[in-house]
């Protein structure tokens, strides 16, 4: 089930979660020897950060980090403090790149970058875009995705896959309603775990 990507006059067309593990570890292993775009995929899907604030990120920030730590930022866009936990997944993927990196520098008088382009210099959000488009289109993928896939990716599987309190994920993407929660990670019925599905 895709979204609904026929957008109202001045509406942008939405990009999708990608829905099914399978796929998830088919891109991993598309990326298995680029370090680079496989750490930003793995944090991209693990964490409910936006492209931009992923893309702020600096290797400082992160090398030190143990599963179950915690890293904080301030949001690009809304300026306000979000704790977010740092699982093993990640800080496997940031220990590849540590062991992998080519360009551990960042612009001229900054902390080195986690993701750098091939210049060197910060990665672009439309870089981005585009590479999460070519991936999901490596492994046949139908459907609309790209950066925003990332976030909306994390978002899914903590409801559909692991049970998490839509409430919760509400305010982690600074949602007013659950409704627009459902929206943003084009949910859909069959999405929802049944309450009769675990037995006691």
């Amino acid at each position: 089930m895709t979204c609904d990507n026929r957008p109202r006059k001045g509406a942008r067309i939405k990009v999708e979660p990608i829905r099914y593990l399978a796929d998830i570890k088919r891109i991993k292993n598309l990326l298995v020897q680029r370090p680079r775009d496989l750490a930003l995929f793995t944090l991209g899907i693990n964490m409910p950060l936006r492209v931009s604030d992923l893309l702020s990120l600096t290797y400082g920030q992160v090398a030190h980090l143990e599963p179950g730590a915690s890293l904080v930022i301030h949001e690009n866009r809304t300026g306000r403090r979000l704790k977010v936990g740092f699982n093993h997944v990640c800080c496997e993927a940031v220990a590849n790149l540590g062991t992998n990196r080519h360009h551990p520098y960042g612009p001229a008088g900054k902390p080195p970058v986690l993701f750098p382009s091939r210049r060197g210099d910060v990665l672009l959000p439309s870089s981005v875009h585009r590479v999460v488009k070519s991936w999901c289109k490596a492994i046949g993928l139908d459907g609309n995705y790209g950066a925003n896939s990332l976030r909306k990716t994390w978002g899914y599987h903590q409801f559909a896959t692991f049970g998490t309190d839509l409430s919760r994920l509400s305010t982690y993407f600074h949602h007013a309603t659950r409704r627009q929660t459902l929206d943003y990670l084009c949910l859909e019925p069959q999405d929802f775990k049944s309450i009769f599905d675990h037995a006691l």
